[in-house]
C-alpha cells in the first residue's frame, strides 16, 4: 500500500508487518497508524544535559556523561562472565557493566576514546557503576555533542518486548508513522482559539509530544493537547444539553396548590434549611420553562435531599401528574418509602412501594393503579423500569445514587410519558467540582451544603488495634445512654491474603464482650437473604438489638436516628467515600454521634492520609477532592461506565484551570452561535457530524 492515511491498517507501517501489528492490536488496542499516533509517551528521559562523574548516585534516574575509556575487561567464566570498563572525567571514574552482548561491546569499544554514555547509575560495593548503558562515539569536529533531547518513553508489556517493541522500539515505529502522515493531521480547533490561549498546531503538538527539541516544545505540545481534550469534552457535553433544551419539551409546572401548602405549613418536621429552600426554587424555575428538567441534586449525607425530593413529587402532583423514585438497592427503596409514608399518610396523597419482592397480587393493584391515575407516587428499585409499568402522566422521575445505575435503565424512565417526566438525580456522594464539570457537565447541578438544624457533627476517631478495650468500653457507655451501634467490617470470609479481623470472628468477639441476655445483636450481610436482612434490620431500627455487625450493605439505606456510634474495622482497607458514607449512617438524631475507626499498626502513606482527612473534616466536598487526588478519576465510583472520562493527557487534579478556561469558552461559543453555524466554527460542527462522533444523550439522567 503506496499511500498511507491516518486510517491505515497498522500493519502496513515500515517496522510493523502482520505478527507486530497482531501484538499492537492485542496488548495496546493499536489498530491504524491514528491510534499509534496516540498513543503518547508517558514520561520523558532528559538527555539535554551531562552529569559529571562525582554527581552520580543511584537515586538518580538515566543520566549521560562525557568520558575517556581508560581500561576495559572480560572478567568471569560462563554465567558470570562480564565486560568491565573504566571510564573517567575531571572528577572522577566510574565503571561501565555488559553481561550481555560482550563480544559485539568489546570490539567496538576503544581504551583512550572519548564516548557519550548513557544509561542508569547503581551502587556496587561502594562504587558507581551504570550497567548496559548506550555509547556514542564523541567526534570534536561535529557540532553535535551526544543525543540532546528529551526522549519518549512508552509503556509496553511483556508481550510487545518479545516482538522488539520496547520502549526504543515503540519509538522507532512512532518516528516512521509521523514521517508517513503528519501532513495528513488536519487541525481540529478554530484559529481564534489557538490565538487565544497561544496554543500551537496540531500537527506541531503530536510532533512534539513524541519527540520534544527540547521542554518548552514540550510544555507547549502538552498545554495544547490537554486542552483540546478538555474542550472536546465539554462541547460534546453542553451540545447535548442545548439539544435536550431545544428537542425535549417539558411538562410546564405552573402552580403550587394544595398537596404542597399543606405539606410546607402543616407536615414539614423541621424548618428547611437556607440550601434547601436555594434548591426548591431552582427546580421550581426548572419546571415552569416548558423544558425538560434535568438536574443532579448533590448533597451529603444526611442533609435532607429526602424532604427536597419529596416536595418536588407534590408540585408535580399539584400540576396533575404522577411521581416516582427509583433506588439502587431494595433496603434504600424501603427505606425511601418508610421516609415519605412517616412524613405524608396515605390519606394525604397515595404512595406505594414496587421492588422485586412486592408479591404478584399487590404488583397487579399497583398496575392498575398507576396506569388510571390513582397512584400518585410510586417508589422503587428498577422494578420500575419494566415495561409492564404504565403511568398515567409521570411528571417526575428521581433517581438515587444514580451511578449504580446502567445508561439504559435511566434511559427507560423517559419512555414512561409521551412528554418525558422531569429528571432530579440525587447522590449523597460528593462529586468534586472537577468531576462534576466533566461526568455531569450537561446536568444542571445543585448543591445542599448545610446540614439541618439541630445536628452536631460526628466526632470521628481513630484508634489503634492495641486500643481494642478502649473502643468496647466507650460500646458499654454508649448502649448504658440507651444509644446503638453499628459495626462494620470489609470482608465476611477470612481471605488468605489479607490479615482482616472478618466478620464471623467478628461476631464472635462482640458476642463474647457483650453477651446475652444483657446485650442483643443483628448480623447483617450480602449473602443474606432478602426476607432475613430485612428482618435483621427491622429488629435494629426498632431497638429490639443494640449492636448491629455488618459488612458494607449498610453504606446506604438505613436511617435510624438513635444510633450514635459507627465502628469501622480495618478502616485502612476502604476508600475515602466509602468511609464517608458509612460514618453517614450516624448522627442523625439530635444526640452526639461518633465514628471509630479501628486499624492495624503498619499504615501505608495513603491510608494514613485517608484516616488523617476523616479524623480532620466531615465536609463530604474537602473529603472527595481528597479521594480524586488519592486515586484519579478512573477510579472515582461510578465513573467508568460513563465512557466520558477517558482522558489521555488531562489530569482533573492539575488541570482544573484548564478545564474551567475550556468549559467557559464552550458556554460562550454556544451563547454566540448554538447551531455553530458561523465560518469560523466550523472545525467545530465537523467535530459532530464524524460517524465516531455520535452525539449520544447518555449522561443526562
Amino acid at each position: 500500500m503506496a499511500l498511507h492515511s491516518l486510517s491505515t491498517p497498522i500493519e502496513y507501517l515500515k517496522g510493523v508487518g502482520p505478527q507486530r501489528a497482531d501484538v499492537l492490536k492485542k496488548e495496546i488496542s493499536v489498530f491504524t497508524y491514528q491510534d499509534l499516533i496516540n498513543y503518547y509517551p508517558f514520561r520523558y528521559v532528559d538527555r539535554t544535559r551531562f552529569y559529571k562523574v562525582r554527581e552520580l548516585s543511584p537515586e538518580l534516574p538515566m543520566v549521560q556523561v562525557l568520558g575517556r575509556v581508560l581500561t576495559k575487561e572480560i572478567i568471569g567464566e560462563k554465567q558470570s562472565k562480564r565486560l568491565v570498563a573504566k571510564l573517567r572525567d575531571e572528577t572522577g571514574v566510574i565503571e561501565l557493566v555488559w553481561f550481555q552482548g560482550i563480544r559485539w561491546v568489546d570490539k567496538m569499544l576503544h581504551p583512550n576514546a572519548v564516548y557519550v554514555v548513557f544509561g542508569k547509575p547503581n551502587e556496587f560495593n561502594g562504587k558507581i557503576s551504570i550497567s548496559h548503558p548506550e555509547l556514542e562515539l564523541f567526534n570534536p569536529e561535529s557540532n553535535k555533542l551526544g543525543n540532546l533531547t528529551l526522549q519518549p518513553v512508552y509503556n509496553s508489556t511483556e508481550k510487545l518486548k518479545q516482538f522488539s517493541l520496547d520502549t526504543k522500539g515503540i519509538q522507532r515505529i512512532q518516528a516512521n508513522v509521523l514521517d508517513a502522515v503528519i501532513y495528513e493531521v488536519e487541525e481540529t480547533l478554530p484559529a481564534y482559539l489557538l490565538d487565544q490561549y497561544k496554543l500551537i498546531t496540531k500537527p506541531q503538538a503530536l510532533k512534539f509530544i513524541h519527540f520534544p527539541p527540547d521542554s518548552s516544545a514540550l510544555q507547549a505540545a502538552v498545554k495544547r493537547l490537554k486542552f483540546e481534550e478538555l474542550f472536546f469534552i465539554q462541547l460534546k457535553l453542553l451540545k447535548n444539553k442545548l439539544l435536550r433544551t431545544q428537542k425535549f419539551k417539558g411538562l410546564v409546572f405552573d402552580k403550587v396548590g394544595d398537596k404542597f401548602n399543606t405539606f410546607y405549613k402543616e407536615k414539614l418536621p423541621f424548618d428547611l434549611t437556607g440550601a434547601q429552600k436555594r434548591v426548591l426554587k431552582e427546580i421550581r424555575t426548572d419546571t415552569q420553562r416548558g423544558i425538560q428538567m434535568n438536574r443532579l441534586l448533590q448533597g451529603d449525607v444526611g442533609s435532607g435531599k429526602t424532604i427536597v425530593a419529596l416536595m418536588c413529587m407534590l408540585l408535580a402532583i399539584d400540576n396533575g401528574c404522577q411521581a416516582c423514585i427509583m433506588a439502587p438497592t431494595e433496603i434504600l427503596a424501603q427505606q425511601h418509602y418508610n421516609s415519605i409514608r412517616g412524613l405524608v399518610s396515605d390519606g394525604f396523597v397515595s404512595i406505594a412501594l414496587l421492588t422485586g419482592s412486592t408479591l404478584k397480587k399487590e404488583r397487579k393493584v399497583i398496575h392498575e393503579q398507576l396506569a388510571d391515575g390513582t397512584l400518585k407516587i410510586l417508589v422503587g428499585t428498577h422494578a420500575l423500569i419494566e415495561d409492564t409499568v404504565q403511568f398515567a402522566n409521570l411528571g417526575l422521575a428521581v433517581v438515587d445514587e444514580q451511578h449504580r445505575f446502567g445508561v439504559e435503565q435511566r434511559a427507560k424512565l423517559w419512555k414512561k410519558n409521551t412528554t418525558p417526566p422531569h429528571v432530579l438525580v440525587m447522590t449523597a456522594t460528593p462529586i468534586p467540582r472537577t468531576l462534576s464539570m466533566t461526568l455531569y457537565g450537561d446536568l444542571d447541578v445543585s448543591v445542599i451544603d448545610e446540614l439541618p438544624a439541630g445536628r452536631k457533627p460526628i466526632k470521628t476517631i481513630h484508634l489503634f488495634e492495641s486500643q481494642r478495650l478502649r473502643m468496647f468500653g466507650f460500646m458499654r457507655q454508649e448502649i448504658a445512654l440507651g444509644r446503638q451501634v453499628y459495626i462494620v467490617y470489609p470482608l465476611i470470609k477470612e481471605s488468605e491474603k489479607l490479615d482482616l479481623l472478618y466478620l464471623e470472628a467478628g461476631i464472635e468477639t462482640i458476642s463474647q464482650e457483650f453477651p446475652l441476655p444483657d446485650f442483643r445483636i443483628s448480623i447483617v450481610h450480602g449473602k443474606l437473604k432478602p426476607a432475613e436482612k430485612d428482618f435483621e434490620m427491622q429488629r435494629f431500627i426498632k431497638g429490639e438489638t443494640q449492636i448491629m455487625v455488618a459488612t458494607t450493605v449498610i453504606e446506604v439505606g438505613v436511617n435510624v436516628p438513635n444510633a450514635s456510634v459507627m465502628i469501622i474495622e480495618n478502616a485502612e482497607r476502604f476508600g475515602l467515600s466509602q468511609l464517608h458514607q458509612l460514618r453517614g449512617r450516624v448522627g442523625r438524631g439530635a444526640e452526639q454521634s461518633y465514628c471509630i475507626l479501628m486499624s492495624g499498626n503498619k499504615l501505608s502513606k495513603e491510608a494514613k492520609v485517608r484516616l488523617e482527612t476523616m479524623v480532620k473534616t466531615n465536609d463530604g466536598f474537602a473529603i472527595s477532592e481528597i479521594d480524586l487526588q488519592l486515586r484519579g478519576p478512573g477510579d472515582m465510583e461510578g465513573t467508568r461506565q460513563s465512557g466520558v472520562l477517558d482522558l489521555k493527557l488531562a489530569d482533573l487534579t492539575q488541570d482544573q484551570n484548564i478545564l474551567q478556561e475550556a468549559r467557559n469558552e464552550v458556554i460562550r461559543i454556544f451563547e454566540e452561535d448554538p447551531d455553530l453555524a458561523l465560518d469560523k466554527n466550523l472545525l467545530l460542527k465537523r467535530f459532530f457530524s464524524r460517524k465516531d462522533r455520535g452525539i449520544s444523550l447518555h449522561n443526562i439522567s
